[in-house]
């Protein structure tokens, strides 16, 4: 785990920045409401993501397959999005929880790209285990 993190802070700046923006909604900003369903929700399935990629990265090193990862988020993001009905509005909550189904959306975007490419051949690692 400590060497998959590692890994990441070698990508480039505006990779880290993304990567920043995705623990800050998944793991760091749940924690301010970690008494709802809702972050203990994200909560886990942040941990058995990164438990997920934690594992390929230590079997195939830092390829595109890591986004497999989040596949976990495809039903946390349907069922959060019947679930901002019930946030109070204009909440703090309610704005995490828009930001959470944008950022992680966006996540899944890229992370299918990246499985079909390793998939269709792409099996280079993104950043070398010695970089």
């Amino acid at each position: 785990m400590i060497n998959f993190a590692k890994t990441m802070m070698i990508l480039p700046i505006l990779w880290r920045i993304w990567l920043g923006m995705l623990v800050a909604a998944n793991i760091i900003v749940p924690l301010f409401f970690i008494h709802t369903l809702e972050a203990q929700v994200v909560s886990a399935t942040a941990i058995a993501g990164l438990l997920i990629m934690s594992v390929i990265f230590s079997e195939k090193g830092y390829v595109r397959l890591l986004g497999i990862g989040h596949i976990a988020w495809l039903p946390m993001l349907f069922w959060l999005g019947t679930r901002l009905d019930h946030a109070p509005a204009d909440s703090a909550f309610a704005y995490w929880l828009l930001a959470v189904i944008i950022v992680d959306s966006l996540s899944l975007i890229i992370d299918t790209i990246d499985i079909l490419r390793y998939f269709k051949g792409d099996r280079t690692p993104v950043i070398a285990l010695n970089a």
